[in-house]
């Protein structure tokens, strides 16, 4: 059985002020739940300050992008070695870092080779934008971002590895996917993609998450598809108890 796993994308919000007020009232609501993993993932500023407020709690930190090399002349980067002082996972490949960066299959790839070598779980984010959709792109789309992410990614790394499947439509726009066509792309597209580079048991091993409007109101559905694995949540992560409704839904609490 695959824990489920909720995940909070902070995205570029919250002071360092704001994200301790944030998680000192999220960590009392949650407090008492062991049955799913709740992660945050505040902007680098207060990636510091948040980690060392949730240390000992069960509350996961991960930051929301890095770079590949270890250090170098990368003027604004931040590189693993650096992360893993701090927090365990890392998101990796969000359809904005692809849209507004320039983020490629390629680069994403590099990144993950480098957070596994650097002992950080990587979230890696996959999802179609609406013309792909629309243009019956979505399988060919999401199998090409699997593999491109995990092209040399050895078997044993891949298994501890969390996706996140964000159609990117569906993200801030309050459109989520249906349940049922989540749940079609994570088992016949994105874990098939994984028992077609390694074995299908390594693709039922990876946590599959769904992300893109996910709120209190539409959790319950995504949880009761055998596929989906939990949510990484943008928006209403930012506030503390919708954010714990969400987690405590998932926990059927």
């Amino acid at each position: 059985m695959r824990k489920p796993f909720i995940a909070g994308n902070w995205k570029m919000h919250k002071t360092v002020a704001e994200a301790l007020e944030t998680v000192r009232a999220l960590q009392p609501l949650v407090q008492d739940i062991e049955s799913v993993d709740i992660a945050v993932c505040p902007p680098f500023t207060a990636l510091y300050a948040v980690s060392q407020a949730l240390r000992g709690t069960n509350i996961l930190v991960g930051a929301q992008n890095m770079f590949w090399e270890e250090q170098g002349a990368y003027t604004g980067e931040i590189s693993p070695r650096m992360l893993k002082e701090l927090v365990p996972l890392v998101i990796i490949g969000h359809s904005e870092r692809r849209k507004y960066f320039g983020e490629t299959d390629e680069t994403v790839n590099r990144k993950v080779k480098a957070a596994l070598a650097h002992g950080l779980t990587p979230i890696i984010c996959v999802g179609e934008v609406l013309e792909e959709r629309e243009a019956g792109q979505t399988e060919e789309v999401v199998r090409r971002q699997v593999l491109g992410a995990y092209a040399g990614v050895p078997a044993e790394q891949a298994r501890g590895t969390v996706i996140a499947y964000e159609p990117v439509w569906a993200i801030g726009t309050g459109r989520a996917a249906t349940p049922e066509d989540a749940n079609y792309v994570i088992g016949h597209v994105i874990r098939a993609a994984l028992a077609e580079m390694y074995n299908d048991e390594v693709a039922q091993a990876v946590r599959v998450q769904y992300g893109g409007s996910v709120k209190p109101a539409n959790i319950a559905g995504f949880m009761e598809q055998p596929e989906i694995d939990g949510a990484l949540v943008g928006g209403a992560s930012l506030k503390a108890d919708v954010f714990a409704d969400i987690v405590r839904i998932t926990a059927g609490r």
